[in-house]
């Protein structure tokens, strides 16, 4: 099969030849239809998460399974299946035995425990994958089993009240589906942003007010959840001068430089949340709104073979919002 392979840190993409995967016991193979290309391949590959090389990154997989392994009785093949970040957990520890495998310590993750998906077949573990609703499209489904999944998560762990402000900061591949998921569920919008160019297309998306910073925030009423989507946490730092009392920053962007948690966030009693992708529930729900088209993923899709100008474009910010790879 063709995949997209990384030879080692810092090394430059490679659509070459590579091992078609078969099925071991409790697992299944996809053929990929689709496959999201996300900002943390771009950490990977510059070994800021580690995985041994050469390797196949992706972890926005959708397909079709195509062969399904020993002891597998909940999939079948032609099945329209998508994998989540965590496949797999020890099944041992305190996190695993609480039914929080995306908490273990030892947990295999997809593009990293196992070869990825930006490949024309991927293996998976049978109980990872999600059945994804007739209506969606592939190339709609793929970044939700992240982006979507990831800023939804974080939503519902902020556990926000029918009359409070959702406010986001960051409107880009996370952020442009959390304004999207927070107004499909009812709530008082808010975008973050210095983006004057993208305030037009914010709007359209579901935000009711566009702010340039944290202060303006304030002026416009404040906001009791923060999700923040940026990968600059001094751009979530700014943004949280518009907490109010009680509120909860929900951190999904991954900052390279520390946070500043001010005593005037400890005064108002604003809680500091970190969230990745918080259990197979959020993933259905994830998943439902967009195929009832309540929530739409803008991407830019390239064929396989043009993985590498994908990669450039996602890791040099170009990409809105969504970068998807399709099988040539």
């Amino acid at each position: 099969m063709k995949a997209a392979v990384v030879p080692a840190v810092n090394g430059k993409w490679e659509v070459k030849e590579w091992q078609t995967p078969k099925a071991g016991p409790n697992q299944v193979v996809i053929r990929i239809h689709a496959s999201g290309l996300c900002y943390t391949d771009v950490h990977i590959t510059h070994g800021i998460i580690p995985t041994q090389f050469p390797r196949v990154l992706g972890h926005e997989p959708v397909g079709e399974i195509v062969e399904i392994g020993a002891g597998v009785t909940s999939r079948r093949v032609g099945d329209r299946v998508g994998v989540g970040w965590v496949q797999k957990g020890c099944g041992r520890c305190e996190w695993c035995l609480r039914g929080k495998k995306e908490l273990c310590p030892n947990a295999i993750s997809t593009g990293i425990g196992l070869q990825g998906s930006h490949a024309e077949y991927m293996l998976a573990y049978a109980d990872a994958t999600m059945l994804i609703p007739d209506k969606l499209r592939y190339e709609q489904a793929a970044p939700i089993f992240c982006a979507g999944y990831t800023v939804w998560s974080g939503l519902r762990l902020a556990d926000p009240k029918p009359h409070e402000r959702i406010a986001v900061v960051g409107i880009g591949g996370l952020g442009h589906l959390a304004l999207q998921y927070s107004k499909a569920s009812g709530f008082e919008t808010i975008a973050v942003t210095q983006s004057k160019d993208k305030e037009k297309m914010i709007r359209d998306l579901g935000a009711d007010e566009v702010v340039p910073n944290g202060e303006k925030l304030m002026a416009a009423g404040g906001a009791d959840v923060l999700l923040a989507t940026s990968n600059s946490w001094a751009a979530t730092a700014e943004a949280a001068k518009g907490m109010r009392p009680c509120g909860r920053i929900i951190l999904m962007g991954v900052g390279g430089e520390p946070l500043n948690y001010t005593p005037e966030l400890m005064f108002k009693r604003v809680a500091l949340i970190g969230s990745s992708q918080n259990g197979p529930e959020y993933l259905y729900e994830a998943l439902d709104y967009a195929a009832k088209g309540k929530v739409k993923v803008v991407a830019e899709t390239y064929k396989l073979d043009e993985i590498d100008r994908a990669y450039d474009r996602v890791a040099e910010g170009k990409v809105r919002f969504r970068a998807v790879i399709t099988m040539n």
